[in-house]
């Protein structure tokens, strides 16, 4: 992109008088990027949590000159503000004028499941004929359509872009930037259904993206030929219409399938390595697409027998020697190192930051300004070393500073000793052929099988739901106490850092330590401090609850001796839980101790709700609020400060907004529990707990299994065994028939007593092998469901995952 300002202004519709001139090459719309730069148009979006003119100072300060805006900014002698209506409609004009720059084949997927898998392998079938450019990772929105039309350059001569929809009146907009020739519609399953009134009504939206392709290629279906413009030509597949162009049937064998094919009268085969239903479809759509383009069938059947899985997450990892590793082995482009490198600087864990990076492909630049291009990027990302792999790569050794390169993969691992890594982030990008994930498997951190992985768009999903209820200036503590509800303290942390929540919460000392010796600069409060850690709490500049006189005064000698002033605390008000806090016959005591003390300072008031998930108990509940409003209120007045007051929880933030006061805690919400059923259809899941088969057999009518013989098969039964057990947080009541786990999307009981380390499933029905995936815990079975049948709670259920399960943590 090389644009100036006086080409954008008409097209945005922006209001700018005197223009500075300036040159642009990039559009941010995040004020965190390191790649925020003085050619760098910022679009100041508005959203429910977020507000990009409140960085426009900042961004000023690190050189950004350009911003479009939507509402009134002090002027600036050396800055740009274009003033539009809308900053979000104004990307959106930007992304559909700088589209029409171009002319080449655009092909636009759609659909509720499989859009980023189908542009994926479309992309690994085209690129050996066709320099691309494609949607990075899932970026469908609203957002993230402009995003990734602006990535295209004049050496690009296709385009692949998915558009997502969740509700009406959406996809005329999409359709606007990306202007498919070729369309694409995938599976349309039960994705978003909240978003419209019938599912015509959602199909007749997403037809909206192929209003203008010269081919629309879809599974032939009624239901979806009743909503398309009978002027767009179709190319369709069927299994059972014949009148479709193509027809296809499919054997299935173990992990393979065979595609019996009839095209233009003409029968063949095509071999494809996988059995799953939808790989099937996303399969069919992409050989539809090489039938549409004329390839020839022997180029057809190589290259889709060819077909991998798509790994479409940046995982974080533990990794030896005190590492962290984020793994994005799969893909090597330049969009997408971009959006790795500012995950990188989110989940960052140590100052010393290293990039082990394939050669780049499908960029659409010559390799001298390409890797020009990167070396800047790494540099603004402040990467302590890079090291490179592959032969392009190592003849631009000398762009990267502190840059070590290797020819291939084995010359790597060949070196790996000598590249001493320890007590560093770790970002692991590289293209399927140079197979990064051996790289992976020596750096990560040796456990067994069974891991948790805890989706954090889930989270950041969860964090903005809540957000979005509360006023515009309530504050939001998130409590990441008992090891963030059994989902991993620190990572979860670093995001909400990133998301710039105001406090974290934890229970003890030794859990906020932690956090603060890894870098978090949040502010942190203690709720349950226990006067033996006073020490180190303020050694770690950590904010102490303090709920009982005893307390005080032992806090107040320490603070004295050590020469404080206005050190953070939190008082603690009972109102009605008695558990912890401070009785209203305190009160004149603690005001007395506490009016002129300038040792400490007063930061917050608080109470804890008994009954906020429980509307039968409306009325306490009432007097609860009340009576928090009444005791802070006094001891404001009394020690004539201002703090922040706090009593809602998550349950709270839904059930009694008015009492929002300055600041709510979100706790079990964030990780995708609610007590409300309506509520909890709006939350995602955040952690699903895996394993795999490690051994089948099959026994006999009376043979038994496990501890005790509870379980005695009454005919031939397989039997699989699975690495996880109580030790692991799987709750021993949780067996002999009660239970499940999923396996290839079904539902397998446990049979027999889970053990301390082991359990035991029913697979006589399911088609499984060992090696497996199994899922424990995550949408199905849900912690709810659990702890519904266990008579529990979830947050005994979350909480009781052990520390010693491996935690992945991952971006879609």
């Amino acid at each position: 992109m090389s644009l100036v300002i006086n080409d954008i202004i008409l097209p945005l519709g922006a209001n700018l008088e005197s223009p500075k001139n300036y040159v642009i090459s990039n559009v941010s719309i995040d004020s965190r990027s390191f790649q925020n730069n003085d050619e760098t148009l910022f679009f100041c979006l508005i959203g429910p949590n977020n507000n990009g003119h409140d960085y426009i100072l900042e961004l000023i300060s690190k050189g950004v000159r350009n911003f479009v805006v939507s509402q009134d900014i002090s002027h600036s002698e050396d800055v740009n503000f274009l003033k539009v209506e809308n900053t979000l409609e104004a990307l959106q004009k930007f992304a559909s004028f700088y589209r029409q720059k171009f002319d080449f084949p655009i092909i636009g997927i759609t659909g509720s499941n499989g859009k980023t898998i189908v542009k994926e392998w479309l992309n690994f079938l085209l690129s050996p004929d066709y320099n691309i450019i494609r949607s990075p990772k899932s970026y469908n929105s609203q957002v993230g359509v402009p995003l990734s039309v602006i990535g295209i350059n004049e050496q690009h001569n296709l385009g692949i872009f998915e558009a997502g929809i969740s509700t009406v009146n959406e996809m005329q907009k999409l359709e606007t930037i990306i202007k498919p020739t070729i369309g694409i519609l995938t599976n349309i399953g039960s994705a978003h259904d909240e978003g419209f009134e019938n599912l015509g009504q959602k199909i007749k939206e997403k037809v909206k993206l192929f209003s203008h392709v010269e081919v629309l290629i879809f599974n032939k279906n009624k239901s979806i030929e009743a909503f398309l413009n009978p002027d767009i030509k179709t190319f369709s597949w069927s299994s059972s219409d014949p009148t479709a162009d193509v027809m296809v049937h499919h054997k299935t064998y173990s992990n393979k399938t065979s595609l019996n094919v009839t095209y233009k009268k003409t029968c063949f085969k095509i071999n494809i390595p996988f059995s799953d239903e939808a790989s099937i479809e996303n399969v069919i759509h992409c050989m539809m697409v090489l039938f549409y383009f004329q390839y020839d069938l022997d180029t057809i059947q190589k290259r889709l027998a060819l077909l991998y899985p798509i790994e479409m997450r940046l995982k974080v990892k533990k990794g030896i020697n005190n590492t962290t590793l984020i793994d994005d082995s799969y893909s090597s482009d330049f969009q997408s190192l971009k959006i790795a490198l500012d995950f990188l600087e989110n989940q960052k864990q140590h100052s010393k930051k290293t990039l082990i990076l394939s050669d780049i492909f499908q960029s659409g630049l010559e390799n001298d300004e390409l890797y020009s291009r990167v070396s800047q990027m790494i540099i603004s990302n402040k990467i302590t070393r890079v090291i490179g792999v592959g032969e392009v790569i190592s003849n631009y050794k000398n762009k990267f500073l502190n840059g070590t390169t290797f020819q291939s993969q084995a010359d790597f691992l060949t070196h790996f000793e000598q590249l001493n890594f320890e007590n560093e982030t770790i970002l692991i990008k590289g293209a399927r052929s140079f197979h990064f994930e051996e790289i992976v498997s020596l750096l990560e951190e040796k456990t067994h099988e069974t891991v948790l992985e805890i989706n954090l768009n889930a989270l950041s999903h969860n964090l903005n739901f809540y957000k979005a209820k509360l006023n515009p200036h309530t504050k939001m503590m998130v409590m990441v106490k008992a090891f963030s509800y059994g989902n991993g303290g620190l990572e979860i942390a670093k995001l909400l850092e990133y998301h710039k929540v105001d406090y974290l919460g934890v229970a003890f000392a030794d859990e906020g330590i932690a956090l603060k010796s890894n870098g978090i600069s949040l502010p942190i409060m203690v709720l349950n401090p226990e006067t033996t850690s006073f020490e180190a709490l303020i050694q770690h500049q950590l904010e102490p609850e303090i709920y009982s006189l005893k307390g005080l005064n032992a806090f107040l000698k320490l603070a004295k001796q050590k020469h404080l002033k206005h050190f953070p605390i939190h008082l603690k008000i009972d109102t009605g839980m008695h558990r912890l806090g401070f009785d209203e016959i305190h009160l004149e005591e603690l005001i007395s101790i506490l009016k002129n003390c300038k040792t400490v300072q007063v930061k917050s008031i608080l109470s804890h709700m008994a009954t906020s998930d429980d509307l039968s108990h409306n009325k306490f509940a009432l007097e609860q609020i009340e009576k928090f409003k009444r005791i802070s209120t006094y001891i404001s007045s009394a020690l004539e400060i201002s703090p922040i007051r706090h009593i809602l929880n998550t349950s709270g933030i839904s059930n009694y907004p008015q009492a929002q006061l300055d600041m709510v805690r979100l706790g079990i919400g964030l990780y995708g529990i609610s007590n409300d059923p309506q509520e909890q259809k709006f939350l995602e899941n955040v952690g699903t707990l895996k394993s795999v088969i490690s051994q089948i057999r099959t026994i006999q009518a009376g043979e038994s299994v496990g501890y005790g013989r509870r379980f005695v098969a009454e005919k031939e039964t397989r039997i699989a065994t699975i690495p996880i057990g109580y030790a692991d947080g799987i709750r021993r009541s949780w067996g002999n028939g009660l239970g499940f786990v999923l396996i290839n999307n079904q539902k397998a009981t446990i049979v027999g007593s889970i053990c301390m380390d082991m359990l035991m499933v029913d697979v006589t029905s399911i088609a499984c092998t060992e090696g497996n995936e199994v899922i424990v815990l995550g949408e199905n079975p849900s912690a709810t469901l659990m702890a519904s049948e266990l008579q529990t709670i979830p947050y005994e259920i979350l909480t009781g995952i052990s520390q010693r399960v491996k935690r992945i943590f991952y971006r879609e």
